[in-house]
This record gives structure tokens, C-alpha cells and sequence, in this order.
């Protein structure tokens, strides 16, 4: 699937039909160069699960988690990921990628690069691109 965004608002319905697309995947690599947008989608995709917290860039802490009420009416989990300072799926094991990854929560995973050889069989992938025009494009694929 392939979207193209000229605005901030066109976010949520792009993560919206993300949502509906990605049936029971929960886990999710973003994949976009520097300045793509890849923080402000996993904003947009937090807020329209229902998370209420303010959400940030993990740079620094690697991992963010947080709370958000599923629709079901139970708490779920919705971990975000980025592992643009790890330089090895090692590092990723030991800092417990796996529990994260077989896990039954969302996880967004943004610079995904190193623990692709890890990977669960059931995942999506989110590319999103800077367009000459100023504009975003973004492509879900499911494995």
C-alpha cells in the first residue's frame, strides 16, 4: 500500500488505514532517512491506539514505553524503538530486543537495520520518504 502525505494532517488517516491494514502484526520497522517524519508517525499511530501519554524520541533511552487502554477495554503496551546507536544485533540481544520482539504488544522500530537477521516471521515494514515537492510518501508492507 503507498500513500502520500502534503501535511501533518494527513497523518491520521494514513496510520489510521495503517492500523486497519496491519490486522494482528504488531510489530513494525520504520525505515526512513534522517528528518523523514519517522518520530511524528509514531506519534500519530500512538495517539490513534490511545495513548494518552506524550510520547517522544527514544534516541537516548533506545526504548519508550507506554500505556494505552486496547479495544477490549485491557492495557496494553505499545513499545517504540531506536536503535540508531546500536552497532550490533548483540548489543540488541543484550539490552532484550527478544522480549520486546516476541511479544503480543505493538512495537514501532525506527533504524531496524541491525536486528533484521532476529526478526519474528510476522512483521510489517513502513517506509516513508521526502519527496522533492516537500511531500512524504509511505509504503506498508507485510511479510
Amino acid at each position: 500500500m503507498y500513500w502520500k502525505s502534503a501535511t501533518l494532517a494527513d497523518l491520521d488517516q494514513i496510520a489510521s488505514e495503517m492500523i486497519r491494514l496491519l490486522a494482528h502484526r504488531r510489530k513494525i520497522l520504520l525505515y526512513g532517512e534522517m528528518g523523514a517524519g519517522k518520530t511524528t508517525f509514531t506519534k500519530v499511530f500512538c495517539r490513534l491506539l490511545g495513548v494518552h501519554d506524550a510520547t517522544s524520541s527514544p534516541t537516548f533511552s533506545i526504548i519508550n514505553e507506554y500505556e494505552f487502554t486496547d479495544q477490549q477495554g485491557g492495557s496494553a503496551l505499545f513499545h517504540h524503538l531506536d536503535l540508531y546507536r546500536l552497532k550490533s544485533t548483540q548489543e540488541a540481544l543484550d539490552i532484550g530486543i527478544e522480549d520486546i520482539l516476541y511479544d503480543p504488544w505493538f512495537c514501532m522500530m525506527e533504524w531496524p537495520q541491525v536486528i533484521e537477521p532476529i526478526l519474528p516471521l510476522d512483521y510489517a515494514v513502513i517506509r516513508i520518504e521526502l519527496l522533492e515537492d516537500g511531500k512524504r510518501s509511505f509504503r506498508l508492507e507485510l511479510a
